[in-house]
């Protein structure tokens, strides 16, 4: 692939996994012997299954990445990173209610890389619609991530800045 991101962001909830944290699972949440991820309840907790393999490849092909999400679940959202042993591929976590574009200005200000360099998975339409406003190349996810709309993503991406300046 020609030209690559520096930055990709997920947004969490029906994008990393098939839930809202903040409504359809009860944090506290904690990780059995046999590995498996529970609610409070006792509801087993499941990512969708390419995601780790997503955030591999964009550490191996050296794209940053970073977590956006508009929850009010901050606490029950990080322990669900850490727990699926995903917080280590996130070099910054915006994880509160508001608006995504504040999200994006301060992954902006924190990392230095310009919004054009930055690649979005949301599922949904207002925040692809808001943040690509800043010229972030918005992708919408539909049934969840997986290796097929990252593939498409990046090839998007390479479409769009190769047509830029």
């Amino acid at each position: 692939m020609a030209r690559l991101p520096k930055l990709a962001v997920f947004d969490l909830d029906y994008t990393l996994w098939p839930f809202w944290v903040d409504t359809h699972v009860e944090p506290p949440f904690h990780k059995s012997s046999d590995e498996i991820v529970r609610d409070r309840r006792g509801q087993t907790i499941r990512l969708y299954p390419e995601v780790p393999e997503i955030l591999e490849r964009l550490r191996d092909l050296g794209v940053l990445v970073a977590a956006a999400s508009r929850t009010g679940e901050i606490e029950g959202a990080t322990q669900l990173l850490e727990l699926f042993d995903l917080g280590r591929h996130f070099v910054h976590q915006e994880i509160y209610p508001g608006s995504k574009v504040t999200h994006f200005e301060r992954l902006q200000l924190k990392t230095g890389i310009p919004f054009s360099q930055m690649i979005f998975f949301d599922d949904e339409n207002r925040n692809i619609v808001d943040v690509s406003k800043l010229g972030v190349t918005c992708i919408y996810v539909q049934n969840g991530m997986s290796l097929q709309t990252l593939t498409q993503g990046l090839e998007t991406f390479a479409k769009v800045s190769k047509a830029g300046p």
